[in-house]
């Protein structure tokens, strides 16, 4: 019934917010052959402004697959946007406890970049379901580019940092070929383009704030 799936997904909205998101697969790690390192003061302050942007964008996924699942009447769909989701809250839990690793915080801000990316999600979902894969496979090919440019600005002894933000990689690239290979309609580039300077306003905000 609708009025169970909107709860089920407004508890999943408030645990998303409020950081208390449940791991289905164990923390990512470095191997055991790497040594810790002590990382200064400014270091941990950089790692730990990466990991709450890191943290933003998996706020904003979580927001962004719940709307696009309660927009579409595929089954199969809603399956697709379910599964990963899941593997999205693993994310946003990894990287919630290396904030509190780090002596951080997450944003001040999610409530706000949850409510924003609810209501793209929504509505990318309403102009049919290639559309929304197509958003679902942009959207991850985007936070992909900023994974991969967020491995070579972290400290370089931040390996557990690292060990997080590599899986995360994987499963991104994974979820966006995916919705590729579902159907996914490419995104005209007016709109890739914004959605691309979106993000950068929110990176930079989420760093500080």
């Amino acid at each position: 019934m609708l009025i169970d799936e909107l709860i089920t997904e407004f508890d999943r909205g408030l645990r998303s917010i409020n950081g208390v998101s449940r791991m289905s697969r164990p923390l990512p790690v470095p191997p055991a052959s790497v040594e810790p390192v002590e990382l200064t003061d400014e270091e941990r302050a950089h790692a730990a402004g990466l990991m709450r942007v890191n943290h933003v964008g998996e706020v904003c996924a979580q927001a962004l697959y719940q709307a696009q699942k309660l927009a579409t009447r595929s089954p199969a769909l809603k399956q697709a946007f379910e599964h990963a989701a899941r593997e999205e809250e693993d994310h946003l839990a990894w990287t919630y406890k290396r904030l509190e690793a780090l002596d951080s915080r997450p944003s001040l801000l999610n409530p706000l970049w949850y409510a924003g990316a609810l209501a793209i999600g929504f509505a990318a979902g309403r102009l049919g379901d290639r559309v929304s894969l197509g958003f679902m496979a942009e959207t991850e090919r985007q936070v992909e580019l900023h994974l991969g440019g967020h491995l070579t600005t972290l400290p370089e002894g931040d390996h557990e940092s690292r060990a997080i933000v590599e899986q995360m990689r994987v499963d991104e690239v994974a979820h966006g070929k995916a919705a590729t290979d579902a159907g996914g309609a490419e995104l005209p580039f007016p709109a890739r383009a914004l959605m691309r300077a979106a993000s950068r306003i929110m990176t930079r905000t989420a760093y500080h704030v």
